[in-house]
């Protein structure tokens, strides 16, 4: 049997890594193109493949009840690199799915560098791929460089569209004052290798939150390049200052919703409201203010976070920060398997493409990378059916969205196609994902077969 011609993957990325996996696994071979470290992001500190910049946390892992929980199944059935790592990876954090970001960075780098079928090439592919590259990926994320931005946005005709992103703070535990502070997850929920109490919750009493939130407000905040601007906010991942500022109990039936916690220093009455912070290493030893992204100037965020109770005299292994995303109108540019309709030798994956999240960045590009395989093999690839987290999503980025309206979507129930009407609550999530699974196995077992 001849060996396929390689496929060009663009970005090593949630999204880029989960392609080139894909392909490499169904036997074709893949350059991987990753700029770092020739050319740095605003965002990532190392050249692993994979870093995670935002959180640590895949989200939910409940496949029962949670959309995402749903696709991490989904993903883990159809052999993802990206799941298995954070799977072997994962750190306690209640009903989330939260790793380790160096051990489950190293894991996908070592099995994406070790693969026979990878060619890791390190720099930046700038403007349109060259002519004679007959299959590209494009996944360069939401930190794609300008000059391949550009020339995409020249070729389209269309402007991307672009949002900012924001990173929350991590602080040492060491620092934490658990005289005031203390472990629990909401409502006691374990989670994939939790004890129901991982989290770290830090309680506000209402002078003390509304003291807080002014500061917020108040707060002196960076700059922005004068190109940044009028760049909308993803609604998913507000700085906490600007939700404050939409109202003064925002933040209180948001991140830091008192619901579901008890406060053992003060068990008589609930918490006026709770800060909670997540495990971000398998040390334990830091641990990251969930919903706490923010672009508040340095020095501020050190004075103001240290406002709340616990956190006084808290040490910053890394402090908040603020970059531009930028993705496609892919419900106009992209066909069904996420081929630009105008030059259909590329593929675009993972954020570029308008879903949102690390999840659903990996999920587009495992899809990605099943379409090229399948393409560069001479075999049909059938998209996963819509009742399906995977394809739920692939139908709202390729279509479902209406273009003129078109902003990053996190996977939700609301994307797949409605269940019984009569099945409320709970059921109602359970027959989606109940629904869902029963399809990716009809789904899985077409695709096996036209594989052979």
């Amino acid at each position: 049997m001849t060996t396929p011609r390689p496929v060009h993957v663009i970005g090593g990325g949630l999204a880029g890594s989960e392609a080139a996996w894909q392909l490499a696994s169904a036997g074709v071979p893949v350059v991987l193109h990753e700029m770092r470290p020739v050319r740095a992001t605003e965002a990532h500190h190392t050249d692993r493949f994979a870093e995670l910049v935002c959180s640590n946390s895949f989200r939910s892992d409940d496949a029962e009840y949670n959309a995402v929980g749903l696709l991490h199944e989904e993903m883990r059935r159809c052999g993802s690199l990206i799941l298995r790592c954070a799977d072997a990876h994962k750190v306690p954090a209640g009903g989330a799915l939260a790793m380790d970001r160096d051990g489950f960075a190293g894991a996908v780098t070592e099995a994406l560098t070790s693969h026979p079928l990878v060619t890791v090439v390190r720099e930046e592919v700038a403007g349109l791929p060259p002519e004679d590259w007959d299959s590209v990926i494009v996944a360069t994320g939401p930190l794609t460089s300008p000059a391949l931005a550009e020339a995409v946005r020249a070729f389209t005709g269309e402007e991307s569209l672009a949002f900012f992103d924001a990173i929350a703070p991590i602080v040492y535990l060491e620092s934490i004052d658990l005289s005031k502070a203390w472990f629990q997850s909401r409502y006691d929920k374990p989670g994939p290798g939790g004890t129901g109490k991982d989290y770290i919750n830090c309680a506000f009493e209402k002078d003390e939150y509304r003291a807080f939130i002014d500061a917020l407000i108040a707060g002196e905040k960076a700059d922005f390049k004068d190109w940044e601007k009028n760049t909308p906010y993803f609604e998913g991942c507000l700085p906490i200052e600007v939700m404050a500022e939409r109202g003064v109990d925002t933040l209180r039936y948001g991140p830091m919703k008192p619901v579901g916690l008890t406060n053992p220093h003060k068990p008589e009455r609930r918490p006026y409201a709770v800060v909670q912070l997540r495990q971000d290493n398998a040390l334990g030893t830091l641990y990251n203010l969930v919903g706490f992204q923010t672009k508040l100037k340095h020095a501020e965020q050190v004075r103001i976070f240290r406002m709340i109770p616990g956190l006084e005299k808290a040490e910053f292994a890394r402090l908040g920060g603020m970059h531009r995303n930028t993705f496609l109108n892919s419900p106009r540019l992209l066909d069904r398997t996420l081929r630009l309709k105008g030059q259909p030798r590329l593929r675009f994956a993972g954020q570029v493409t308008g879903c949102e999240g690390y999840v659903e960045s990996a999920a587009v590009g495992l899809l990605a990378g099943l379409f090229t395989a399948a393409e560069r093999l001479g075999r049909e690839q059938p998209a996963p059916p819509v009742t399906t987290a995977l394809g739920a999503l692939l139908g709202h980025i390729t279509g479902g969205a209406e273009a003129e309206t078109f902003q990053p979507m996190n996977v939700n129930f609301g994307l797949f196609p409605p269940v019984d009407d009569r099945i409320r609550g709970r059921e109602r999530k359970r027959a989606y994902t109940q629904r869902a699974l029963e399809d990716l196995t009809g789904w899985m077992t077409t695709e096996t077969a036209s594989a052979q």
